[in-house]
């Protein structure tokens, strides 16, 4: 837990390092080390995280967007339409899939409209998070804590248990969010105009001056101006590889390279009249963009990407990927290195270069996402209907009680493969391989800490202060500490954590421990303070424009909003009493055809 506030060593090496230090005390034995690399919550995740990438890729969502678009002539009707979208969908994918389907339409509707995208894109990102606790597979968290209460009872949480309480606190973050969006900053996205793509702070680029452009002999004050106040030399590149700050009576001089902060269609339009060739392109932006093959592209670096703690030196994105980087903008921060030096972070918003017939297959492989609404570029209608129906016919099964959450989607995620919605490469992609490897390698320490003792012990220090205080209260302490804590731990680290903590302390307090399960799972799948704690967050920190403080603004009453209801409707659902008949017959009450539900007996 130190290590993940640290918040130095990414946090799939942090579980590595968990689960060796975990064997080295013989905390966990051997032969249960590497246990969870098989484990029902690692399957069930990476089929739900290629069933989310095959979904992406229909084109039904976006027509949609576009056919009701018009209707949409205040800001506040496209933050509630885009938001409650993403709400929906996420109850039934992946909330980062989800996200990920809404956010290039969400772009678009803000050029089309003039709409600052600050506006939209974090309500957005929320919606998806509260959306994904409607359902089993929405969120990670619901996962993690179904299998906690499997390993207690024999009988883990079904696809919908989560339905009547998740319901309930979505639909209250919705009518926040419809009005709440007038929290976050107006203006951040400057003096771009409004038919950019998006808006972000100033891009990092780099440009090489020939010896025939009309800026040899210049002053760096006379490009700025031509630039009207939107272009910067940062810095001059000359003599080898020395780097200087030059003032703005400095002599521009043939052979030098500019290093360039500028909005993306300042920098065009200087390119074009001047003759600079942007780093890489060996070519002006204006003369490649008209070029028979060439095509460029805006793209986030989505969470997981091979691109993150890399630099294009190392990556060699032309030779090993066919694109050159022409620019960056990271997280309304002004970046002042070489491109070349750069390490890329989730989040950062790129401009990327390419083979117009190739630059999809590559920003698959890099893990970025084309900020371009996708729907235009799909081919046979037959590929927008059919992920949409092996969605439904797999939550059908589910519910219906015809196969087991992972079998349903393991055989839904090879289904999209076969059926030529995704290739195998798309496929492994779409894995998100350093939470499934922080999944493989805490569940053992998870499991250790409920074995050992540790959880009782930590639970005994919490019950004897919640002891004297109402159960209810009990349960609302258990969801704001996971709610604490997933900022700095990451949303299923935390949920590994405080889920056998929870059971226990249930067992010293004489309560049930479902209700305090359910209050883990949606403390941990709600954090909406920081761009840090989920990935969704860090998703839409770059086009959005926004700051890591912006957070706090929209998500401070969103979060006491979310604590509230939830703390109100857990016991309604899940009574806090161990009465077994009558807390049976509740659930019952909310169950699907083919749930299956058990009281079951807690250890003490």
């Amino acid at each position: 837990m130190g290590l993940f506030i640290w918040n130095r060593l990414r946090y799939d090496l942090v579980a590595l390092l968990g689960l060796l230090a975990a064997m080295a005390a013989g905390i966990v034995p051997p032969e249960k080390a590497f246990a969870g690399f098989g484990d029902q919550v690692v399957v069930i995740v990476a089929s739900a995280l290629v069933l989310s990438a095959a979904v992406g890729k229909s084109g039904l969502i976006g027509r949609l967007i576009r056919r009701i678009e018009p209707r949409l002539r205040t800001t506040g009707a496209r933050v509630a339409t885009l938001t409650t979208g993403v709400t929906v969908l996420s109850a039934l994918m992946k909330n980062i899939g989800a996200l990920a389907v809404f956010l290039p339409l969400a772009v678009q509707v803000a050029r089309r409209s003039g709409t600052s995208p600050s506006m939209l894109l974090m309500p957005m990102a929320f919606g998806s998070l509260v959306g994904g606790i409607v359902t089993l597979v929405g969120t990670s968290p619901n996962i993690i804590v179904s299998r906690v209460r499997a390993e207690l009872t024999g009988q883990p949480f079904t696809m919908f248990d989560f339905t009547p309480v998740g319901l309930g606190v979505t639909g209250a973050a919705l009518a926040f969010l419809a009005f709440g969006w007038r929290l976050l900053p107006h203006g951040r996205s400057g003096q771009a105009p409004s038919s950019a793509a998006f808006q972000v702070e100033p891009y990092l680029s780099e440009a090489r001056l020939p010896g025939d452009s009309p800026l040899v002999g210049r002053t760096v004050a006379e490009l700025e101006a031509r630039g009207e106040g939107d272009v910067t030399v940062i810095a001059i590149v000359r003599e080898g590889d020395r780097r200087y700050v030059p003032a703005r009576h400095w002599t521009l001089f043939a052979g030098d390279l500019l290093v360039l902060r500028s909005d993306p269609h300042a920098l065009s339009r200087i390119v074009a009249e001047t003759g600079l060739h942007l780093a890489s392109t060996g070519t002006g932006l204006a003369g490649r963009l008209s070029g028979g093959n060439a095509g460029v592209v805006e793209a986030v670096v989505m969470p997981g990407s091979a691109l993150v703690g890399c630099s294009p030196e190392e990556l060699r994105l032309r030779e090993a990927h066919g694109v050159n980087l022409l620019a960056i903008a990271r997280h309304g921060q002004q970046i002042a290195t070489r491109l070349r030096q750069l390490r890329f972070q989730a989040g950062d918003v790129l401009v990327l270069q390419g083979a117009a017939d190739l630059l999809p297959g590559a920003l698959g492989g890099l893990g970025c996402l084309p900020l371009a609404d996708r729907a235009t570029k799909l081919g046979e209608p037959r590929s927008d209907v059919l992920p949409l129906l092996l969605l439904t016919l797999t939550m059908a099964a589910v519910a219906l009680g015809l196969a087991p959450v992972a079998t349903a989607f393991f055989g839904a995620a090879v289904l999209a493969v076969l059926s030529g919605i995704l290739t195998l490469r798309e496929a492994y992609a779409a894995l998100d391989l350093p939470i499934l490897v922080l999944l493989a390698c805490l569940i053992p320490v998870s499991d250790a800490v409920a074995d050992t003792g540790g959880a009782g012990l930590i639970a005994g220090g919490l019950a004897a202060a919640a002891g004297t205080l109402p159960p209810a209260t009990a349960v609302a302490l258990m969801l704001i500490a996971a709610m604490a804590l997933t900022p700095f731990l990451n949303n299923a680290a935390t949920a590994l954590t405080m889920a056998p903590i929870a059971a226990s302390l249930a067992g010293r307090l004489g309560l049930d421990p479902d209700p305090f399960l359910m209050a883990v799972a949606i403390g941990c799948a709600c954090d909406f303070l920081t761009p840090i704690g989920h990935q969704c967050n860090t998703l839409v920190m770059g086009p959005g424009g926004y700051r890591f403080g912006d957070y706090w603004r929209l998500g401070l009453p969103l979060s006491i909003i979310v604590a509230v209801v939830a703390t109100l409707l857990i016991p309604v659902f899940w009574p806090l009493r161990q009465d077994h008949a009558g807390h049976d017959r509740a659930r019952w009450a909310w169950a699907w055809p083919g749930g299956h539900h058990t009281a079951g007996g807690f250890p003490p």
